[in-house]
């Protein structure tokens, strides 16, 4: 299994899907996704405010003034977490694995001439949140660019 996403129809939306494998407990994971602390070091534009329920939100601020909401429509510790951002859906999902779980991430989003971009920006946070899961230092690859090409080839080509 790579560490790349996949490009899915689902009731005429596109699904970006990521899958990596960590060797943590679902507990240890979860908390890296949901706690406001590290989701804002790894999720793009996160304020740290959130209201961890079905209902609640999340604030984001697109570093531009403007300030936007998710909701928040699943949330099952520690297996589960999704959420409405705009029009776009997020699924979080974690699974017992050997030696510790997977971790699924879905976007569904409608413009597939924007999924290299959503492909290559999820990539480098999933690879933050790697760092972050593992106790290492976060360092953002300058890998923008050839991802966008990986999955322009990836993607579209195939």
């Amino acid at each position: 299994m790579s560490n790349y996403g996949s490009l899915h129809e689902k009731e005429g939306r596109h699904v970006l899907v990521f899958e990596r494998k960590y060797p943590f407990s679902p507990e240890k994971v979860f908390r890296y996704i949901t706690d406001p602390d590290y989701f804002t070091q790894w999720y793009p534009f996160a304020t740290g405010d959130m209201d961890l329920s079905v209902g609640g939100k999340i604030k984001f601020d697109d570093g531009e003034g403007a300030i936007y909401e998710a909701v928040i429509i699943e949330i099952n510790p520690p297996y589960s977490f999704c959420f409405r951002e705009v029009d776009d859906l997020l699924e979080i999902s974690i699974h017992v694995a050997d030696q510790g779980c997977t971790l699924t991430f879905s976007h569904t989003f409608d413009d597939r001439a924007m999924a290299i971009y959503i492909a290559a920006g999820w990539h480098r946070c999933l690879d933050v949140l790697g760092q972050l899961i593992h106790g290492r230092k976060i360092e953002w690859e300058d890998n923008a660019l050839e991802l966008r090409e990986y999955y322009k080839k990836s993607l579209y080509e195939n």
